[in-house]
């Protein structure tokens, strides 16, 4: 992924070179492009034939070369409205399907837009990879910890932090304990994803940091009443679409698109948090059953899909404000939170 973000094109066998459309510099062009299926589909491609199967990596072909300034204008939604008149394009047939795929996972990783030129001309030295290498970097298993420490918070004189790492993975997870962990009782526990904008900058966009400090304070609660809390911090900003993509997005939702539709025209997917990393840490801290305070459904099948029983789903539902009703309608109409 450092590769990637340093603008070196990747190499995979049976697979033409590909060079990130993002980060790439200098003068390169090429006559085919890598985008994803939803950004196809943004593209108006989705009625040809290989740029019509669900979740498939689509390789175009415009009218001429692409160069770095038109392969971005592509790529990057945030600049449709200044760059309207794009293509005509043809959808190509992919007979290296495995390999795209892996680049526009690794892309997303990296929190990078899910575009390549292929086969570019004044490419550099590559970057060496195996479509297989990708499950070291989404493995939960190779997850361990590294170290433990106390951490008097505002709300937790006593609380103690763990911090978790992965060999293949540069993003370090914590967990945040509040009150005696016990075995004879399911903590209280919130899944929290990074959000700087929010947790740090008070955003008012979301409800990421009102959330956050809400759980602490409850967690407190529950220590006083002789329970206890987990806190587990987890580093994929932006649902896991990583800081730029979600300024990227913060963009397309001021000009009016919501926050499922801007994910999808920037290629990304809605959703693309990783809970089995999760899961992975409350193993570790040798928690099965939990009480996860989430307004989700879909976390709740997500860890007890790996094995972690949730004992009871604690709504954590705050109020909205004029900047994040908009955000908090489409969570509830269109990803199923249970809001009301």
């Amino acid at each position: 992924m450092d590769g990637l973000r340093h603008g070196w094109p990747l190499a995979m066998p049976g697979a033409p070179l590909l060079q990130p459309v993002e980060t790439a510099f200098g003068d390169l062009s090429g006559e085919r492009l890598l985008i994803s299926a939803s950004r196809a589909a943004t593209l108006k491609l989705a009625n040809q034939r290989d740029a019509a199967i669900p979740g498939q990596p689509v390789l175009l072909r415009g009218a001429g070369t692409f160069d770095l300034s038109a392969a971005l204008a592509i790529a990057d939604p945030a600049l449709d409205l200044a760059n309207p008149m794009k293509g005509p394009f043809a959808a190509l047939e992919c007979d290296w399907r495995e390999q795209a795929a892996a680049a526009l996972e690794l892309a997303r990783l990296a929190g990078m837009l899910p575009a390549f030129l292929v086969a570019p001309e004044g490419a550099g030295e590559a970057v060496m990879l195996e479509p297989s290498d990708l499950a070291a970097f989404v493995d939960a298993s190779r997850l361990e910890i590294a170290s433990r420490a106390k951490l008097p918070v505002e709300t937790a004189e006593n609380a103690r932090i763990v911090a978790f790492r992965s060999p293949d993975d540069t993003r370090e997870h914590v967990a945040l304990i509040i009150g005696e962990q016990r075995s004879d009782r399911s903590p209280l526990v919130r899944l929290h994803s990074e959000c700087l904008t929010g947790d740090i900058l008070g955003s008012l966009k979301c409800d990421c940091g009102p959330q956050l400090n809400a759980a602490l304070g409850a967690m407190a609660d529950e220590a006083a009443q002789g329970g206890w809390g987990l806190l587990l911090y987890l580093r994929q900003e932006g649902r896991g679409i990583g800081l730029i993509n979600k300024l990227r997005a913060y963009r397309l939702q001021d000009q009016g698109f919501d926050t499922v539709d801007a994910n999808t025209r920037l290629g990304l997917p809605d959703e693309a948090r990783d809970f089995p990393t999760a899961s992975r840490m409350l193993e570790l801290l040798g928690v099965r059953s939990i009480r996860l305070m989430t307004n989700n459904p879909a976390k709740v099948s997500a860890l007890e899909a790996s094995g972690i029983a949730v004992a009871e789903r604690v709504p954590h539902a705050l109020p909205d404000n004029p900047h994040n009703a908009r955000y908090l309608a489409t969570k509830r109409d269109r990803a199923g939170h249970l809001l009301d």
